[in-house]
């Protein structure tokens, strides 16, 4: 982040030129014209055209504006070479006010700033360099907002944009002509509600994980992690609850999110858990309901306490098989923190640490080293990592990658870059599409905004775009029901369609009343089974199949869920009662709602409390 009042802006003229991706770390691909002080470079592939965007920001006469490139899948540069500027119609501070940019499914993308006047504007730019929705853009949220703004490609062309002004967040859908549906406000009246990150759903839908903080003492603040879901409609889908317990650490300290690639996402953030503590960095998830599958609200610390050593700078993405999340993070020494050290570690969506300690990526000694992403293979079978290893002087630095298997297996080592000029580097990778991930930087010695593209083999320059796998058949008509055969026999009947193709087993997902994940392996040749237990309440049900080389989808019931909600209740069926006065409704956090009538209720899982015809108390969760 630059923030100077200065405005005097020193360019570098470059002649426009036909770029394509070079295989020589000597020479990197030019991109872009720049200052050299340009920075909070972000990156966004169009999975559906293959193009690439770049935003970068630098001083203009108009203030810290946005810029941005287009690329083709040849790294070659679309419009001018000193990019096209979003903010020309409008003031900008002269100081960063959080930038996003986000490419859409229309191939277009959207960048959405701060002006100095404290509006979030929206710009959206089509792949011929024209401006969708006017040269000024659009403003959102009724002239509300003003900082730290944040996009999400919707499934339509569209954007999901949030901003906050420091007190409140608002989030609205953004359609792909520009119309915007109504806003969303995010507001506490004893805590500010700010630094909210957005995941995706299954449906088009979002999920907004955010914190909740209060000021603690000088430059300190309590805050949580929290995590709603709404729809392109401004209705909330899923109750708002809690991810991480109140901590006190410096407000400077934010979470970050992946989506899980089930319609949940993984949270992390890295804190000393108040004045004192050791810094590391600790693992929440939720899944397709918005629901916590990891119990200790403290998290999941990437590494065993250690005074010695912080764990903090972490990058994340999830496998599209597994769905387990993998982090890239560094150990500095507590004394100092000049000692560099890159580790990755795995961590299951049920808060399994895998790979225990961790894996030592790189030792670079007491020299410093950054930019950390991690990126899995767009199929699966691995992930990449890149960095920038510092040489000792100043911001000099080399870009490296390294190539892995879900084993944690080396499978390759490319330096990317060799030049060893100053760099700012970007926020963030493209992503594997087509076969290649794309980083890049900026030359803060004489400016330009230069990248490179690697493949899944650690390959530079042309790469051969990997062939998609055979589909991984999911199982289909998923459908259940509650048995009861006499006092301590009871349970789950359940049956299902198997695939065409033949699985190694299936997996059975079981989350008990209390929250507790268990998974039991189905024989191939089974297609129906019964699940004794003594467990009483709800429990969701969820089944996919395993293959050589990949697990599939969830099961989808006859009614399109992607699993079962059975109410277990230890009496005959035909002796079981419906509550016909409702005493007390509970969240499925346990908290008290304050009202007695299911219909006020939002979309999600409640427990009620009540007294049936016969007089008698009972207790039962639905799923509104």
């Amino acid at each position: 982040m630059k923030k100077t009042l200065t405005l005097i802006i020193v360019m570098t003229a470059f002649i426009t030129v036909s770029a394509q991706w070079v295989n020589d770390p000597a020479s990197n691909t030019f991109l872009a014209n720049t200052s050299a002080d340009a920075g909070e470079i972000y990156i966004s592939t169009d999975p559906v055209s293959g193009d690439t965007y770049m935003q970068w920001c630098q001083f203009a006469s108009n203030g810290w504006v946005p810029k941005v490139q287009r690329l083709n899948a040849a790294g070659e540069p679309q419009w001018d070479a000193s990019g096209l500027q979003p903010a020309a119609q409008h003031t900008l501070a002269s100081w960063s006010q959080g930038v996003a940019m986000a490419a859409t499914t229309d191939n277009a993308v959207v960048s959405c700033f701060s002006t100095e006047a404290g509006n979030s504007v929206a710009v959206k730019i089509n792949a011929d360099g024209t401006f969708a929705w006017g040269d000024a853009g659009i403003t959102l949220f009724n002239g509300a907002g003003g900082s730290r703004t944040e996009l999400l490609a919707g499934d339509d062309g569209g954007v999901w944009a949030l901003a906050t002004d420091n007190t409140n967040s608002y989030l609205c859908y953004i359609n792909a002509d520009g119309t915007t549906n109504p806003t969303i406000t995010i507001s506490d009246d004893t805590q500010i509600c700010t630094f909210g990150q957005l995941v995706p759903t299954n449906d088009g839908n979002v999920f907004l994980v955010y914190e909740k903080e209060q000021w603690a003492y000088t430059y300190f603040y309590e805050k949580d992690i929290r995590v709603v879901g709404y729809n392109k409609n401004g209705t909330q889908i899923s109750e708002d609850i809690q991810l991480m317990s109140p901590v006190t650490i410096p407000g400077a300290y934010i979470h970050y999110v992946v989506p899980d690639g089930l319609g949940g996402g993984y949270v992390y953030i890295w804190h000393a858990g108040g004045i004192g503590g050791t810094f590391n960095t600790y693992v929440f998830h939720f899944n397709h309901n918005g629901a916590s599958t990891i119990n200790d609200l403290n998290g999941i610390p990437v590494h065993s306490a250690d005074p010695d050593y912080f764990y903090i700078s972490a990058s994340a993405t999830v496998d599209p098989d597994s769905h387990d999340l993998i982090l890239f993070y560094e150990q500095t020494d507590e004394y100092s923190q000049t000692q560099c050290k890159l580790y990755m570690n795995r961590i299951t969506s049920y808060g399994e640490r895998v790979w225990d300690e961790g894996i030592l990526v790189l030792d670079n000694g007491t020299t410093p080293c950054g930019g950390l992403n991690i990126d899995a293979f767009e199929y699966g079978g691995g992930f990449a990592v890149t960095y920038f290893k510092g040489l000792g002087t100043g911001s000099q630095a080399t870009v490296e990658a390294q190539g892995f298997d879900m084993n944690g297996n080396s499978l390759w080592n490319t330096q990317m870059s060799s030049t060893t000029y100053n760099k700012t580097g970007c926020d963030n990778t493209s992503g594997f599409h087509g076969g290649q991930n794309i980083i890049s930087w900026v030359n803060s010695n004489s400016g330009g905004l230069y990248g490179q593209n690697i493949g899944q083999l650690g390959e530079m320059g042309e790469v051969t775009p990997p062939t998609p796998p055979a589909p991984c058949d999911a199982p289909t008509n998923l459908q259940g029901e509650y048995y009861y055969e006499g006092p301590g026999n009871w349970g789950v009947n359940m049956s299902w369609t198997a695939p065409q193709e033949t699985p190694l087993h299936y997996n059975l997902y079981v989350t008990d009343p209390s929250g507790c994940n268990t998974t039991y392996e189905i024989p191939s040749n089974y297609n129906s089974c019964i699940m004794p237990t003594s467990i009483i309440g709800d429990v969701i049900i969820q089944l996919t199949a395993v293959y050589d080389d990949c697990e599939s989808d969830y099961a989808l019931t006859p009614d399109g869920e992607n699993y079962l909600l059975i109410e277990l209740t230890s009496i005959p069926e035909n002796e079981y009662e419906e509550i016909v006065n409702v005493i007390e409704i509970y969240n499925i956090n346990g908290q008290l709602t304050n009202t007695l009538n299911i219909n006020d209720l939002n979309q999600g899982i409640y427990i009620i409390k009540g007294v049936t015809q016969s007089g008698k108390t009972a207790i039962r969760k639905i799923v509104k």
